[in-house]
């Protein structure tokens, strides 16, 4: 089939040709920058007018040249705009250096010598290289605070040459210097102890025990009765065989109290044989109830008195009131704790060296040496005036987290399956009432337990606890009650953020302790010596007995300069509960703040215990 084929028109074959040539010429005039494209001003060929091959040359080069200038323009703008963005991210970046580097300087305050920096840095990779070795023990409840652990390590080397909180050693003097001891004072005639004879065997730790004995002095002046020297019960828990003249000095206990009750050593003989039990003359701590008023004794003991002419207290674990007790009764309970009952010399002299060395042999005595330590603190000073020297302070710590402790507390400590069945076993041997009682009862979960604040702090919540409120690194440490729950292995993170952490066993020789083994009583006096003449003191465990004692007499004999940290666990618990996530400069920050609200001069308040509360008319006098 023959293919159709379409005519041209010469006229738009002649106007077609014409556009393609203006078209080529007008880029090969592009190309070559010919002068005519400068040259044109406009183009106004109309569509189906044939233009002239020079007028469309200057059309297309006038459009063209426009679309370059443009260009050209465009691209300069962004070329300045691309110097101006790279100067200013310079600027930021010498900002940025210029601001770390002025903290730099405020962080290292003056540095002493040049080598400085290079200290730090070889403090925290040592640090560093503790914390892991500690991190690879075998109890998994190490690793609960790993993270905080090595911020706090960051810090303290960091911080090696900043200075300390002001208020680290201080407690607010002008009030607590207005406070004077003074219940030394009596007002009332002796008492001759005439309605019978009261005995006591205390049970418990030395604590326990001491808070019993000057309870009984309480309990036979209100009955007029005559005190025996007090018995000290064995504890499967403590396994101390000790009694009353192992740890104090039984005559100047007598002789001091001489005029406020009668003491004597023993029972006459004809009350020795009876059988106490048999005529009913032994009364328990279920007989009793807890802080029991003066109104039941006198009601319901000084009867049995009467009749058997003797009572046998069994236990007499806090059965004694704090209120409402009259006046001259109350100061005699404080003349007991605080004057009446004095460390036998053995445990005086060791004492003493253990307060030399922590001092590190220097020249002057504590505040509270004289009544801790008796006349061993006159030879203390005359053996260091040859070498004296600036008086090393030191802060003590009581970490009460003894298996006994954790054990009761029935909470968890990160240990795992592990450490459940080991304190459940604990507990079935040694509490087995509180056994009983999980097993019918609901109690609160240790998770519970633990946001009330009732869980001991451990370990390494202490060290965290120190290194936040601001004690350096090189800070003198005593540990009291370091038999903790774990061994030695758990205060490794305790002696990897602080290497001057000491313990009476690192500072005692062997030689010198061997009178104390297998006695935990006579140990705990040490403790209590070392403890409680120490720069500063800082409590675990606001309910621990031991600590109570140690700041009561903190507070009665110091004058004003022995300051106390009493931890709030409640508000440092919901603190904790954040380790792994809390920046170092917030964790900080809300640990000074929750200490800082319990660091007050506070008198006792209503009911609680003068022990740890002396400050009351009772027990201390005002001078302002």
């Amino acid at each position: 089939m023959a293919s159709t084929r379409t005519l041209s028109d010469p006229t738009l074959d002649l106007q077609s040709n014409s556009k393609l040539n203006q078209h080529q010429n007008a880029s090969l005039d592009y190309e070559t920058g010919g002068s005519d494209w400068s040259r044109s001003s406009s183009f106004h060929t109309r569509p189906n007018s044939p233009a002239t091959p020079s007028r469309s040359r200057a059309a297309a080069a006038s459009f063209w040249d426009l679309k370059v200038k443009k260009r050209r323009a465009a691209k300069a703008w962004y070329s300045r705009k691309r110097v101006k963005g790279a100067v200013a991210l310079i600027g930021l970046v010498a900002l940025f250096f210029f601001v770390n580097w002025i903290m730099l300087l405020r962080l290292q305050d003056q540095r002493p010598d040049p080598d400085s920096k290079t200290r730090v840095s070889e403090n925290s990779v040592l640090v560093q290289e503790n914390l892991r070795k500690y991190a690879k023990g075998k109890r998994p409840q190490k690793g609960i605070y790993g993270r905080l652990l090595a911020l706090a390590a960051h810090a303290l080397a960091e911080g090696a040459n900043k200075r300390e909180p002001k208020d680290l050693w201080q407690e607010p003097f002008v009030p607590a210097s207005a406070w004077r001891p003074c219940a030394d004072q009596r007002n009332w005639e002796p008492s001759e102890g005439n309605n019978g004879y009261i005995l006591v065997t205390a049970n418990g730790g030395i604590n326990q025990q001491r808070v019993a004995v000057c309870n009984a002095v309480m309990v036979a002046r209100l009955l007029n009765s005559t005190l025996v020297i007090p018995r000290f019960l064995y504890s499967s828990v403590w396994r101390d065989a000790s009694q009353f003249s192992d740890i104090y000095q039984e005559e100047h206990f007598i002789n001091y109290l001489t005029p406020d009750i009668r003491i004597v050593k023993e029972l006459p003989k004809d009350l020795r044989s009876l059988d106490l039990e048999a005529i009913g003359s032994v009364v328990t701590d279920e007989d009793i109830m807890k802080e029991a008023k003066p109104s039941f004794y006198l009601k319901m003991i000084l009867p049995i008195l009467f009749k058997n002419r003797v009572v046998h207290f069994l236990g007499f674990g806090n059965r004694l009131a704090f209120d409402p007790i009259p006046f001259q009764l109350q100061r005699l309970r404080c003349r007991c704790n605080f004057h009446a009952l004095q460390f036998v010399p053995k445990i005086q002299e060791t004492g003493a060296l253990l307060l030399q060395r922590l001092r590190q042999h220097a020249g002057d005595t504590g505040p509270l040496d004289h009544y801790l330590i008796g006349p061993s603190a006159v030879s203390n000073k005359k053996e260091s005036s040859s070498r004296a020297k600036k008086p090393s302070r030191y802060l003590a710590v009581h970490l009460r987290f003894e298996i006994d402790m954790v054990a009761h507390s029935l909470c968890e400590f990160g240990g795992g399956e592990e450490e459940r069945q080991e304190l459940e076993a604990y507990r079935e041997i040694h509490f087995p009432a509180l056994t009983q009682i999980k097993k019918t009862t609901k109690l609160p979960s240790p998770a519970e337990l633990r946001s009330e604040g009732l869980c001991p702090l451990t370990p390494e919540e202490a060290i965290l606890l120190l290194a936040a409120l601001g004690f350096k690194r090189k800070t003198h440490i005593f540990v009291a009650g370091s038999q903790i729950y774990g061994g030695q292995s758990r205060l490794a993170a305790l002696t990897s953020l602080y290497p001057k952490l000491v313990t009476k066993e690192k500072l005692l020789s062997s030689t010198e302790l061997e009178p104390f083994m297998n006695f935990s009583s006579q140990l705990a006096a040490l403790d209590f010596i070392g403890s409680t003449a120490a720069d500063a003191f800082a409590m675990t465990d606001s309910g621990s007995q031991f600590s109570s004692l140690v700041s009561g007499f903190r507070i009665y004999y110091g004058g004003g300069k022995m300051p106390t940290i009493r931890p709030n666990k409640r508000r440092l618990a919901s603190i904790f509960l954040k380790n792994n996530t809390i920046e170092w400069r917030v964790f900080e920050q809300r640990v000074r703040k929750a200490i800082r609200q319990t660091k007050h001069v506070q008198t006792r308040p209503k009911a609680r215990s003068v022990y740890r509360y002396p400050r009351c008319k009772e027990c201390m006098c005002r001078t302002d």
